[in-house]
């Protein structure tokens, strides 16, 4: 199969689990509207509000209606980007959420470049020196960083860094346009914070991989054919060793994402975690669904980009094995 049609393919079957994931997935959190047993009188009227009003209210937003017309109407809104209006203060959600999720994005792709860089840098190093020293420090150390809390690790590094040597501020956020110097200072503290189980990961699955190409029979060829150590190092082992790393690393992006509610409070940051967080504790659903939505939609592209990347990276993901 040329690279182009294992492109095509992957965009294919890709659209093909997108549609189902994100049907299920908007269904269910629409339904959790209906499950919470809230509405916008909870917000608005409060305690005291007569019955005849609460009906008045929820025939304002048109929740006396069907669920199912509820579901449809809104699901139609939310592929033409409309995801409705707080119950909280009636503010449209989208804009709202645009905001707060180049916030958000920002620290979980700053974490995702760390780990990435780091955690090729340790593997690759524990995979060249195996059964050394090196290789069972590194393997040590990226034991005791996976079982930290990203929220635990957040603490210390403001404790050293901000209280203690005051390199980088604790907390805020400043847009990437005003100041790419000042936007780098503020995010790398809370994306470190939320790197430190990506780094351990890759780490050890590309040195797993590594270890592993290194005892293929296309490694001792390239050797009996003369080629030198570095030339079989980037364009064979470690081509078909970074398959299972970009793979994990499809998982380990929801993790970013959700990590992200504890570290933003941590750091002062107004991203999706605390605007969710804010939303669930004032009750305003909507609110949540969305944050919901952007969610899935994003997860579900990085899962996309991932499986290109393999088929551009990884030979055997361009053959389809």
């Amino acid at each position: 199969m040329s690279r182009a049609g294992a492109v095509g393919g992957i965009v294919l079957r890709s659209v093909g689990v997108f549609v189902p994931v994100f049907l299920v997935g908007t269904f269910v959190t629409f339904a959790l509207q209906g499950a919470s047993g809230l509405s916008p009188a909870h917000l608005q009227l409060g305690e005291s509000a007569t019955p005849e009003a609460v009906a008045a209210l929820e025939h304002e937003w048109g929740l006396d209606r069907p669920f199912l017309v509820q579901y449809g109407d809104w699901f139609t809104g939310v592929l033409s980007g409309d995801l409705g209006a707080s119950w909280y203060n009636g503010v449209d959600i989208a804009d709202g959420l645009a905001s707060r999720a180049v916030v958000s994005l920002s620290a979980a792709g700053l974490a995702l470049v760390i780990g990435i860089v780091g955690g090729l840098a340790l593997g690759t190093l524990a995979a060249l020196r195996p059964r050394t020293l090196l290789d069972r420090a590194i393997t040590a150390w990226t034991t005791l960083i996976s079982t930290m809390p990203p929220f635990v690790v957040g603490i210390a590094l403001v404790a050293v860094f901000s209280v203690g040597l005051g390199w980088l501020p604790s907390a805020g956020f400043v847009p990437f346009e005003r100041s790419p110097q000042l936007w780098l200072a503020h995010l790398l503290l809370p994306a470190l914070a939320l790197s430190v189980d990506t780094v351990a990961d890759v780490a050890r699955q590309l040195r797993a991989g590594l270890v592993s190409a290194y005892r293929q029979d296309y490694v001792l060829g390239a050797v009996v054919r003369g080629l030198g150590p570095q030339r079989i190092f980037f364009r064979h082992v470690l081509r078909n060793a970074l398959g299972p790393a970009l793979a994990m690393l499809a998982l380990k992006f929801p993790n970013l994402i959700g990590g992200a509610v504890v570290t933003e409070a941590v750091f002062g940051l107004a991203g999706l975690g605390a605007f969710a967080a804010d939303s669930a504790q004032r009750g305003d659903v909507p609110a949540v669904q969305g944050v919901l939505v952007v969610s899935i939609v994003v997860v579900v592209l990085f899962n996309v980009l991932v499986n290109l990347a393999l088929v551009r990276i990884t030979p055997s993901s361009a053959r389809g094995v």
